[in-house]
């Protein structure tokens, strides 16, 4: 069985328009395998579940850099030991609460001498002229609990980095902001939700699409990395060598990564798994 771990801006949607597209044949030939896609982002539960709807996915998915997972009830055929019952899930929260952050971020700040603006502190009008979302969906991506998107607004980038640290916190960079987040991040996630996976349906192979900074643990923690093309994937590429990169970006690399994937699954496997077909790699 493949489990498919997606990124979404700049993978599987679009980075500017948001668009999928170019990735709706590979979606509708993983449908046809019953294989999963879990959406594993930096965006909030309110953005996942507005996606999951559009994108008609039904699986589980990890929000705001591995904050938390959530789990349809019932999905597996097995009692999730720890599992927190909310809304119709069942969650298991790796991340710190998010007050926590908003304040280590400004603590930070002022340490550092170095001026952020986070979305704790961001209006709507500001979040929508930072990513081009429209107000609905800024409003949703306001309402966090595990993770602090920010911008540097200053000099002092490396000392507040230093700074966050050493509060315990921990930074990553996405495609358009830092985040500040506690002890969680998006591969401790995935390799729990992994778990879970081969628990219920074994044989399981993992395949994790990503193009940022803040992928880079999780496309470690799968068998098959792919890299989608962005200005991150040199790199990405040091980050995780075993990684495959795509020629396009965006939707059109996801398309481009997982058909020819689910092709070679039907001639040949190797090893037991599935090879990356070489012909579209670069970098």
């Amino acid at each position: 069985m493949n489990v498919v771990f997606s990124d979404l801006d700049g993978t599987l949607l679009h980075a500017q328009t948001y668009s999928f597209e170019a990735a709706k044949p590979a979606l509708a030939a993983l449908r046809r395998q019953s294989a999963p896609v879990v959406l594993c982002t930096s965006k909030t539960r309110g953005e996942v579940e507005m996606w999951r709807e559009q994108l008609d996915i039904r699986h589980p998915f990890i929000v705001e850099n591995g904050g938390a997972v959530y789990i349809p009830r019932g999905y597996f055929p097995f009692v999730i030991d720890q599992a927190i019952q909310r809304d119709g899930y069942d969650v298991i929260e790796f991340g710190t609460p998010y007050l926590d952050l908003v304040l280590a971020l400004r603590e930070a700040a002022i340490e550092s001498s170095c001026e952020v603006l986070g979305f704790y502190d961001m209006t709507l009008a500001d979040i929508c002229l930072r990513t081009s979302l429209p107000v609905r969906q800024a409003e949703l991506a306001k309402q966090r609990e595990y993770d602090e998107p920010f911008e540097i607004l200053g000099s002092g980038t490396h000392t507040l980095l230093a700074a966050i640290e050493s509060r315990g916190k921990r930074w990553t960079r996405g495609d358009r902001f830092y985040h500040i987040s506690g002890a969680n991040d998006k591969a401790v996630a995935v390799e729990y939700l992994s778990g879970l996976y081969r628990r219920a349906f074994s044989p399981v192979q993992t395949i994790g699409i990503g193009d940022g900074h803040n992928d880079a643990t999780y496309l470690m923690a799968v068998d098959l990395p792919v890299i989608v093309r962005s200005r991150f994937a040199v790199a990405l590429k040091l980050a995780v060598p075993r990684g495959v990169v795509t020629s396009a970006p965006g939707p059109d690399g996801w398309k481009e990564a997982i058909l020819p994937l689910l092709a070679s699954q039907k001639s040949s496997e190797v090893g037991g798994k599935a090879e990356l077909d070489a012909t579209f790699v670069s970098g």
